[in-house]
């Protein structure tokens, strides 16, 4: 990029040079450039626009550097380049220029985080703007798992950083150092990325920034929930009101958890269970039966569906009491029905009242 004073700011030299070459072009006022140590400082520019530096002291100040790789160098055009006294005497002058390096590329783009939900796996559950977002993005960052699930989308030029499962904030920082930078960059969560997803993450990353709420720009793009995604495979459970639940306590007392399970059971929401089990965390599935138990009849039904839409799908119409009879995991959802959730045909229906009680 080229740096130089504010008042260069329409420079015509300086402004054609950059839009032929195609590079930003960042100015300094001179009370910001005069507070910048250089090894070159000049009474005569000082006294002419009010700082001792502009070439070294807009370079570094770009570069957001102390050093410089080429100090000050001033290049005026050969007179013998000139037919005549008249052309040398037209001549505007010469330029002075310094070479400092950033350690990341300057950009004078705004950074955009594109916060995209990429549904339940199978690229023809993406919405088309989601998949247009992936696909225009300068990067793509996500979990390694759902990375893989949307290969098909990804494009060489493209800056593509797969994290494990735990580095969720990681991944967030990193989006937004890279956004930062003027880049646009894809977050992608399975699901909806505002429902357990990236989305959220990102935002309160940013807060924590001291974010303005609008560099870099956000714009968030939805998808088809895990809930949703189970609801579909198995009929309609979710037609009257219902809640979801995670049970992983890495964020989220357990205290907490066991409170939101028995308000929802007592108040007989069809409820969502995420997360039901992991290979450290086994018993919470069972407390979280028990607890329906004491509210709901045991043949109430419950959907367990496992990767829905992908290649690996299990599904499992089941009943509360035999709910832990079925393998579960963290690539499973639980849908535990109300008490007007019925099973037809292995159909799950939870009625809305239009015909009254089934």
């Amino acid at each position: 990029g080229i740096a130089t004073i504010d008042i260069k700011a329409d420079e015509v030299g300086i402004v054609e040079l950059c839009r032929d070459r195609q590079l930003p072009l960042h100015t300094f006022p001179s009370q910001l450039l005069r507070t910048i140590s250089v090894p070159n400082p000049s009474a005569i520019v000082d006294a002419e626009v009010g700082t001792p530096s502009v070439a070294e002291a807009a370079a570094l100040s770009a570069a957001k550097s102390q050093t410089l790789l080429v100090p000050k160098q001033i290049f005026r055009f050969p007179i013998e380049n000139f037919d005549s006294q008249l052309e040398i005497q037209n001549q505007k002058g010469a330029v002075t220029i310094a070479i400092a390096s950033s350690a990341q590329e300057y950009s004078d783009r705004t950074g955009k985080l594109l916060l995209v939900g990429t549904g339940p796996g199978e690229l023809n559950q993406i919405t088309p703007a989601a998949s247009s977002a992936i696909s225009s993005a300068d990067a793509v960052i996500g979990y390694s798992l759902y990375i893989q699930l949307i290969d098909s989308l990804l494009q060489p030029h493209q800056i593509i950083e797969a994290l494990p499962i735990t580095q969720e904030r990681q991944r967030a920082q990193r989006a937004i150092e890279l956004a930062n930078r003027g880049l646009t960059v894809a977050v992608v969560s399975s699901g909806d990325c505002g429902i357990y997803g990236m989305a959220g993450l990102v935002l309160e990353e940013l807060h924590s920034q001291g974010w303005d709420g609008a560099t870099p720009n956000v714009e968030i793009f939805p998808g088809i929930s895990a809930l949703q995604a189970a609801a579909s495979r198995v009929g309609t459970p979710l037609m009257h009101d219902f809640c979801a639940i995670s049970l992983s306590d890495l964020l989220t007392p357990w205290e907490a958890i066991e409170k939101r399970l028995v308000a929802a059971a007592a108040a007989d929401f069809v409820t969502a269970i995420y997360n039901p089990r992991s290979q450290t965390r086994v018993q919470q599935l069972t407390i979280a039966k028990d607890i329906f138990l004491k509210y709901r009849h045991p043949n109430t039904p419950v959907a367990i569906v496992r990767s829905a839409y992908r290649q690996d799908e299990q599904i499992h119409l089941t009943t509360l009491e035999k709910l832990l009879d079925v393998p579960v995991d963290m690539l499973t959802t639980v849908l535990i029905g109300n008490q007007s959730t019925r099973t037809h045909a292995n159909w799950m229906i939870t009625p809305r009242g239009y015909f009254g009680t089934m």
